[in-house]
């Protein structure tokens, strides 16, 4: 798929955000910023998942004094991918009383719609712009339906009355969203930060209406766009709504970094939508960022249970595996493994694959040829079926992906 290399592009801590740079996977954190073990624990998760830009709440004075540190502890263990510092109400304030958190953030988020009321919005949101300029860090306007600049909504609501044929309430707050991302980094612009230091978005909760805002945000400027749904919701739910949105999006090239904004189940990890992003877009063939598991959904000829344990033991090995094997091998990311749960199928998918197994169904006889491009090379039995093909497994990324000049 191609890239869009009609947006600007923005560097954030070293990672090239538009301008034809692969699409970017961002989370955000849910620990208290003041709990410095806890945030970095969870940054560090989140990194380790792929995330490759991680924001973080600086809601208060106790969570600005811990960010600095906060970027020593995650360096020092080797972590150094971009945080992005997430202000509402007093960021100003923050970012001029905490100089040291001013520098250790890669990327400041600024909500217009809550910068400041009247008077004191524009000398606010001044300052913050300044502060960037100082530290030369990137800014993203994030515009959000929950919290949109009421003047503004008033403003244009007021106008909409006046007209012959008014359009509705609800189109004019989609208007809003968008006038008030183009109006501030206007007037960022006028206070002297450069073009190639914002980024913008638009978030919506509405599937539909996310692709309308988007779509029409995307045609009238050409900073970096940051997609995402503001509450995606909980479970499947959350990963339809993002997929289904964001995909549309992506398909026309709408889109330079991504988050997947889904309420976490109970104990569940954050790093599920950093994991759910990945998949977004390698399945649409925009970027590849772990060997591919296909795998059959079983009917009535697979009523054991072996191949589905088997095809998710296989999924949790490539994913473990693929850090050290991302330093060592180039393009392994690429590869593709098919898991096949019994003869109507599964031979023909293994064979599509780079390396295939095709488990006997129900009642069958109980053997498992596997495919390595294309070609049938053994057939493995009994109990260890699952140890064997991960040998194979191991044993083609060794022979088929070239070593890293680096490694």
């Amino acid at each position: 798929m191609k890239i869009n290399k009609n947006r600007l592009q923005v560097l954030v801590g070293g990672v090239a955000i538009g301008g034809g740079a692969p699409t970017v996977v961002q989370s955000m954190t849910n620990t208290d910023t003041a709990n410095r073990k806890s945030t970095v624990n969870q940054v560090h998760e989140l990194w380790k998942a792929g995330s490759e830009l991680v924001r973080i709440t600086v809601n208060n004075e106790e969570a600005a004094k811990e960010v600095y540190g906060i970027k020593q502890d995650l360096l020092a263990r080797g972590c150094n991918v971009p945080l992005i510092g997430d202000f509402h109400y007093n960021g100003h304030k923050l970012l001029q009383k905490f100089s040291e958190c001013a520098v250790a953030l890669d990327k400041y988020r600024i909500n217009p719609g809550n910068v400041g009321k009247g008077a004191k919005r524009d000398d606010q949101f001044a300052t913050m712009i300044k502060i960037a300029i100082d530290y030369d860090k990137p800014i993203r306007i994030g515009v959000n339906w929950g919290s949109l600049d009421p003047e503004l909504l008033k403003k244009l609501m007021d106008n909409n009355a006046s007209l012959n044929q008014p359009l509705s309430a609800k189109s004019v707050m989609k208007e809003a969203l968008i006038r008030s991302v183009i109006d501030s980094a206007n007037q960022a612009k006028k206070l002297g930060l450069s073009e190639n230091k914002i980024i913008v978005s638009c978030k919506v909760s509405d599937v539909q209406d996310l692709i309308e805002v988007y779509t029409n945000l995307s045609k009238r400027c050409n900073y970096p766009l940051h997609l995402g749904l503001t509450e995606a919701g909980i479970g499947s739910k959350g990963i339809v709504a993002s997929a289904a949105s964001m995909g549309h999006l992506l398909q026309n090239k709408i889109g330079d970094t991504i988050r997947i904004s889904l309420t976490p189940e109970p104990n569940e990890s954050r790093a599920k939508e950093v994991i759910i992003a990945q998949e977004l877009l390698q399945t649409m063939g925009i970027r590849a960022f772990s060997p591919v598991v296909i795998a059959c959904p079983g009917c009535g000829r697979t009523t054991s249970t072996f191949f589905q344990k088997l095809a998710g033991d296989i999924q949790i090995y490539l994913r473990e595996s693929m850090p050290q094997w991302k330093k060592k091998y180039q393009g392994v990311e690429e590869m593709t493994v098919a898991v096949m749960g019994c003869v109507v199928n599964g031979p023909g998918e293994s064979k599509m694959a780079n390396l295939g197994i095709s488990l006997p169904g129900t009642g069958e006889v109980p053997v498992a040829p596997v495919f390595v491009d294309g070609k049938k090379t053994v057939t493995l039995k009994g109990a260890n079926i699952g140890i064997d093909f991960i040998d194979i497994i191991n044993d083609y990324v060794e022979k088929n992906y070239q070593i890293n000049e680096k490694y």
